[in-house]
């Protein structure tokens, strides 16, 4: 009776779709390609100083409700193409919520907010939204939380970020050193730039680790590394957008060998959670 020892505190194991599956039932046409190709290309000029206008990701916290975010990224693609000699914008579409605790963890795990975990439809949900906002013409933004969900949507993303609380996880360090978009590492919830810094050194990296593939297996996987990324300054016991400390981000950057350049959260603690 291996239940003595085996998965005592698992409740219980439900049936999850593939990625492929996935792909197959939504696939990314043509055009949500092209715009995914050349905005992660625009960002990585922006990044490797060849393109000198500032990367915006903006949008709400995270998604909720499918209606309100198309008709935020309606808004949202007038403002872009009004100021695009100055800014690329990109949209800020969240998934995947970390908590301090607990709480709602987002519309991939519980699409209906009512408790139900309807992942599979979430999962489904989240790569509709991603496909209906690229055929409005905007490039998406989103968090990499969870380590398998990645390979439902991340074909559709063109900028990614990990967050102040999985900055320094290993796993998440070698999950961006195999995405192929840009990333940004958020500094520590404490405020501190180092991990964020040696996050951007580890995601350089190549690396090997365990995985799933898009069909569903187990597969170990061997990264070629990634020369996209970048610091985000979200705060912590205080703000740190000021140039004092963008001077010392950068500086810090410096000594690392990396480039001197970093994003700036204006939410967060650099809000002081003020909207």
């Amino acid at each position: 009776d291996t239940t003595r020892i085996d998965d005592t505190r698992i409740r219980a194991v439900r049936p999850l779709l593939t990625p492929a599956l996935l792909e197959e039932r939504l696939p990314a046409p043509d055009a949500a390609q092209q715009l995914v190709e050349a905005s992660r290309a625009a960002i990585s000029r922006v990044l490797h100083g060849r393109d000198d206008r500032l990367v915006v990701v903006v949008g709400p916290c995270s998604i909720h409700d499918h209606a309100q975010a198309l008709d935020y990224a309606r808004r949202l693609k007038a403002e872009a193409d009004r100021l695009t000699g100055e800014l690329l914008v990109v949209m800020r579409v969240y998934f995947e919520k970390p908590r301090t605790t607990v709480g709602w963890k987002g519309y991939i795990n519980d699409p209906h907010l009512d408790g139900s975990f309807a992942i599979n439809e979430g999962l489904e949900l989240a790569r509709r939204l991603l496909l209906e906002v690229l055929e409005i013409g905007l490039p998406v933004g989103t968090e990499f939380l969870d380590l398998l969900s990645p390979q439902f949507i991340s074909d559709l993303v063109s900028w990614g970020a990990i967050g102040a609380r999985t900055t320094e996880s290993q796993s998440h360090r070698q999950l961006a050193s195999g995405l192929s978009c840009p990333v940004g590492f958020k500094n520590g919830t404490d405020g501190g730039v180092k991990v964020a810094c040696d996050a951007i050194q580890a995601a350089q990296a190549s690396h090997a680790f365990m995985g799933m593939t898009k069909m569903g297996q187990a597969a170990i996987f061997e990264t070629r590394g990634n020369d996209d990324c970048h610091v985000i300054l979200r705060g912590g016991k205080a703000p740190n957008y000021s140039k004092a400390d963008v001077d010392a981000a950068c500086a810090l950057l410096k000594g690392a060998g990396l480039r001197e350049q970093v994003m700036i959260d204006v939410s967060h603690a650099n809000s002081s959670k003020q909207h």
